[in-house]
């Protein structure tokens, strides 16, 4: 494709779409309000599926099982052109009860996905641990061992240096304010770094979709949710093979030894302070499930704006009324996982390419309420 596309946002799904359209033939350039990466895309884990996904709608999961089939070639890709490694790596995920075991092994099964039912205790689950008497055992973890997970900053570092490499330019401090339209067409695109025009747009601002679309973002519903996490450090390696679950809560093991626990659901607005409250309410849960934290000193403490979306179903293609605005936005927690999925529908939508799947259901999103 010959056309003109301008990307607002240079999150997870921003670059991952750029570099679809870069690959394309399209001429690309990204507005970014902050820095790139920065935002919700570079505070999550990056594990490559939700954390219960039988707690989710076939829509939700239909998106992310394709979207996480499709990261080992695409992380190969940008590994091998831009010698950064995101760190793309299948660490398995311990589901933790309490959870419906009957509707867990049944949503498994339906679809072939490998699980193994466990006995664990708080002790065992981390490396070199001596069981206490006071241990506390799970009798029905579930074990997913195909679940993978990557390392967001250096993703998103790689799919950076890929789009510059493909010729994408990228204006960062370039806050959208309006986008001018007249006759169901987009004209023109104020910012605080002048206008622009291109032949399609595409909105892929995260929590703040909303506020760029503005009065057309017709009925969207995407807003911030706030998520706070926490970072420890192992000397070597750290005490976990895989990465936990929780009743919501998560433990992600890195190569290098850095441990994540995550995350709070707040809805604050755009407030992203973090906060001692949340420090205590993820330690407490964290030690309890992993009592070597006791001895572990925080090394940091961060949050992100999720873009929430009802259900978690995010909005990706065409405005219903003008013909060259796109959004691709309101992945909610799973915008990594989703990425390279949603950039696919989004650039196969404007060339015509047949989809994988029915993407009716990521098309509702402007008709919510």
């Amino acid at each position: 494709m010959k056309q003109d596309v301008i990307v607002i946002g240079a999150g997870i799904i921003g670059l991952a779409t750029a570099e679809r359209f870069l690959l394309k033939g399209a001429k690309v350039t990204i507005l970014e309000r902050n820095k790139v990466g920065l935002e919700s895309s570079w505070a999550g884990g990056g594990i490559l599926s939700p954390l219960c996904p039988w707690d989710y709608s076939d829509d939700v999961t239909r998106l992310t099982s394709y979207s996480a089939s499709r990261f080992p070639i695409w992380i190969s890709s940008l590994h091998k052109a831009t010698e950064i490694d995101p760190e793309y790596e299948t660490s398995g995920m311990l589901v933790l009860p309490p959870y419906n075991i009957e509707i867990a092994q049944q949503w498994c099964s339906m679809r072939e996905i490998k699980m193994e039912r466990r006995t664990v205790s708080n002790t065992s689950v981390a490396r070199n641990s001596k069981e206490t008497d006071d241990a506390t055992t799970y009798d029905h973890a579930l074990f997913l061992p195909d679940i993978a997970q990557v390392r967001n900053p250096r993703l998103l570092r790689a799919l950076h240096y890929r789009v510059v490499q493909l010729g994408g330019r990228i204006i960062e401090n370039c806050e959208v304010m309006r986008l001018k339209a007249t006759q169901q067409k987009i004209q023109s695109i104020t910012s605080s770094r002048g206008e622009f025009i291109a032949d399609y747009t595409v909105v892929s601002a995260g929590a703040w979709s909303k506020e760029v679309l503005g009065v057309h973002a017709l009925k969207l519903d995407i807003k911030p949710i706030k998520g706070q996490m926490l970072l420890f450090k192992f000397d070597i390696t750290p005490p976990l093979h895989a990465i936990l679950v929780k009743k919501g809560l998560y433990i992600i093991p890195r190569r290098d030894g850095h441990l994540l626990i995550g995350s709070t659901l707040e809805d604050v607005g755009f407030d992203k302070q973090t906060t001692v409250s949340a420090r205590n309410h993820l330690l407490m849960r964290a030690q309890a499930i992993l009592p070597i934290l006791h001895t572990q000193p925080i090394l940091r403490q961060w949050s992100g704006l999720r873009p929430a979306s009802l259900d978690n179903i995010p909005t990706i293609g065409q405005h219903p009324m003008i013909k060259n605005l796109f959004i691709n936005s309101g992945h909610f927690r799973y915008g990594v996982t989703m990425a390279p999925a949603s950039a696919e529908i989004l650039v196969n939508e404007i060339t015509g390419t047949r989809q994988p799947f029915d993407i009716n259901p990521y098309q509702r999103g402007w008709n919510f309420h």
